[in-house]
């Protein structure tokens, strides 16, 4: 894999301690109970987490981590239980669903292991849709656009079930970013797919992020794709075990 270009942004500090940073996100007591009564279960443990804006920054853990979980919460996709959280300029902590979904919209770009794609739907609907959903002009432009860049100009009347697994997972790509999303989330981006198709996906991922200047979170179990991030946290237990700048390998070969 060819060397991956970065921004300068070093670790950033919890909240307060230093607001003259720009963030996408920041976190502070995080948690997250799923179930109640005696089934309860507390997957996220008081997660304090800022993010400054163009950073790449990967969440590391093994299944059971709570790295997912807190994706969902950050996203907007889950409530947390408890704690305050910023993304992208909007309180979520104080929002409802429908308030997360409209605060989701054009802000997030989220890519998901399992590809989601619609499969009575063209490549270009699956782009399109959303587009139109959400009332951006051009959409059926920018979609074509965007799925130009990852590579998917000449497949755009195909269908899902048409595609192999690494262009579905471009198609989902270029979902993502083509509403100009300020911040990404890619959850185990790879982990559908072979090693070789894994590592054109995250060489994809990290260009089109680097061209467009969002703020990206990779959830990852994989060492070797956390060391593309500038900045690694290792989630351990429903809680941050480590929060490190990431020494990155000229050469990584994904897992």
């Amino acid at each position: 894999m060819g060397q991956v270009t970065t921004s300068s942004h070093s670790p950033a500090s919890t909240i307060g301690q230093d607001t003259m940073i720009d963030h996408a996100i920041q976190a502070q007591g995080l948690r997250l109970t799923l179930g109640q009564g005696p089934s309860a279960v507390e997957v996220l443990k008081g997660v304090d987490l800022s993010v400054p804006r163009g950073q790449t920054l990967a969440l590391l853990g093994p299944s059971g981590s709570g790295k997912s979980s807190l994706m969902s919460v950050l996203s907007g996709l889950e409530r947390a239980s408890a704690g305050a959280l910023e993304v992208a300029g909007s309180d979520f902590a104080g929002l409802d669903e429908d308030g997360l979904a409209r605060a989701r919209r054009g802000r997030i770009g989220i890519v998901l292991q399992a590809f989601h794609l619609l499969p009575t739907m063209t490549a270009l609907e699956n782009v399109a849709t959303p587009l139109e959903l959400a009332g951006l002009d051009g959409a059926r432009e920018r979609a074509m656009a965007e799925l130009e860049a990852v590579g998917l100009g000449h497949r755009l009347s195909h269908y899902p079930t048409q595609l192999s697994g690494g262009e579905q997972q471009r198609v989902a790509i270029a979902r993502a970013l083509a509403p100009r999303p300020s911040l990404v989330f890619a959850d185990e981006p790879t982990g559908n797919l072979d090693a070789a198709t894994g590592q054109s996906i995250v060489e994809l991922l990290f260009a089109r992020r680097a061209e467009t200047g969002a703020t990206l979170l990779v959830i990852t179990h994989d060492e070797s794709l956390a060391q593309l991030c500038e900045r690694i946290v290792t989630i351990a237990d429903g809680r941050i075990a480590h929060d490190t700048a990431a020494t990155a390998a000229p050469e990584p070969t994904l897992g």
